[in-house]
């Protein structure tokens, strides 16, 4: 896998092609690898709560790992696995919102992938790879002005420095030249003089 920024990845033509390639390539170097700090935190606990706390956290941590680790070998449903149990036991983890979504884009669960990356930047409004992944599922969807409109977000909202923009600025790229597309084939469909080559009115004024 080439690392660069994991949706929306569109299914339908070159661009499609293009948009699932760069998701998965760039899903392991956008993947969330480590956990909050709150995590593993009890200091506030005492007796059965903090071992009960303790408990959670370090089961948290083990599925969160094998989830990743998952993601990495692109054994997709395995992730699915291990992040819904971390979900299970911590469902405003938006790191694992993110994972869920990136292992449904491996399997092309372009829906699906959509709702855990919206819900993962509503539970976390900086979850930057969440906006990348977010476009690579609507472009999975073909829907090109939401993909386009998530990635301006990643791009508008991540540092200068940041190592993917370059990669984020090409997918925008793409995706207006496919918006263009779009657009002017529709206003060709829906002129069928212009297909012509000229229009009717003019043509019947050559008629005697």
């Amino acid at each position: 896998m080439q690392k660069a920024p994991q949706e929306k990845i569109s299914g339908k033509g070159r661009l499609g092609a293009l948009a699932l390639m760069s998701s998965l390539l760039v899903m392991i170097a956008l993947t969330i690898t480590y956990l909050p700090n709150w995590l593993n935190d009890s200091a506030s606990l005492q007796g059965p709560a903090a071992h009960a706390r303790e408990k959670a956290d370090a089961e948290i941590q083990l599925r969160f790992e094998q989830g990743v680790a998952m993601l990495n070998a692109k054994q997709y449903d395995y992730a699915l696995t291990s992040f819904h149990r971390v979900l299970q036991l911590a469902p405003n983890l938006p790191e694992a919102h993110v994972n869920m979504g990136f292992a449904l884009l491996g399997l092309k669960r372009y829906a699906i992938a959509r709702d855990f990356f919206e819900s993962a930047i509503e539970l976390r409004k900086d979850q930057m790879n969440a906006y990348y992944g977010l476009s690579e599922a609507l472009s999975g969807m073909n829907d090109i002005p939401g993909a386009l409109g998530a990635m301006r977000t990643y791009v508008h909202r991540s540092p200068p420095d940041d190592p993917y923009r370059r990669r984020a600025d090409a997918a925008i790229w793409e995706l207006e030249s496919k918006l263009a597309e779009e657009r002017k084939k529709s206003a060709s469909d829906n002129n069928p003089d212009a297909k012509q080559g000229g229009s009717t009115q003019k043509d019947s004024a050559k008629t005697p």
